[in-house]
């Protein structure tokens, strides 16, 4: 037997095959494949109306595609709503990041997942206020995200970064193994979004898979291991950001040219 047919195809963390979703006549997504491995962070990009967002929901389990299938480690699955997609180990911090500024950042971090004292107390449901602040002082430690003076600090009072790193960190409470990041740099200033991208970066360190969305090009090219590009609902380039240059995934999002493009069935091609 020949080295070559003893190949076995890589599996990925999460792949995605042929998503198709429609919203009545308009065909949002055709037949997109699209896969990231563990340690490997991958940009979502595309224009406005290129269908990132009905791709995330789709593997978030929010709005499932009529066609197409799901595989976790290699085993296919079926993810058909946002509980399917938690169970297994699916997370996703949206741009608004649901946090609730009147509250500190360790409630905001268990926030549905408290912890109840045990023993007598138990029986009248009293938060376990020590247990729930040394859990958030140690993860937040894992993660270096330093610039926090207090997790008792309101969340309203918080800057852009410090609420990015507070989202992130929740998703991490699940132990989730793949983790979406919607446009996490968005308004963010230059310090603010450096801190972000570090925080992004000790993810990959992680092992976890990272599907970071955004529409900065330098961003990607900063944490990125590869990008992907949607136009008009079908994906149209991959690139590896090692030996491509942020001049050519623009051309590939306007559809001035289509490098490394990439068939929707099959093998795919990369630059």
């Amino acid at each position: 037997m020949t080295a070559s047919s003893t190949h076995v195809a890589k599996r990925h963390l999460l792949e995605a095959k042929g998503v198709t979703k429609r919203f009545g006549a308009v065909e949002a997504l055709t037949g997109v494949n699209f896969e990231v491995d563990a340690g490997e962070i991958v940009a979502l990009v595309g224009d406005n109306g290129a269908g990132k967002s009905t791709l995330i929901k789709s593997i978030a389990g929010i709005q499932p595609g009529e066609e197409g299938q799901y595989f976790f480690a290699g085993d296919e699955v079926s993810i058909r709503s946002p509980l399917d997609a938690t169970q297994l180990g699916i997370a996703t911090v949206y741009q608004d990041l649901a946090l609730c500024d009147n509250l500190d950042v360790v409630a905001n971090l268990f926030l549905g997942r408290e912890e109840i004292e045990h023993g007598p107390q138990s029986a009248l449901l009293t938060l376990n206020e020590v247990d729930m602040e040394a859990r958030a002082l140690e993860l937040l430690a894992s993660l270096s995200v330093t610039t926090l003076r207090s997790v008792r600090t309101e969340v309203g009072s918080l800057s852009g970064g410090q609420r990015q790193s507070v989202a992130i960190a929740r998703s991490l409470l699940g132990d989730p193994k793949v983790l979406i990041l919607d446009e996490p740099t968005a308004a963010l200033g230059v310090a603010q979004t450096h801190q972000v991208l570090e925080l992004v970066k000790r993810l990959r360190e992680r092992g976890l898979g990272v599907i970071y969305i955004s529409h900065n090009i330098s961003d990607i090219f900063d944490v990125a291991d590869r990008v992907i590009v949607l136009r008009l609902g079908r994906r149209v380039a991959t690139f590896r950001t090692s030996a491509a240059t942020p001049n050519e995934v623009v051309a590939a999002i306007t559809g001035s040219r289509l490098t490394a493009t990439v068939p929707q069935a099959g093998s795919e091609a990369t630059t």
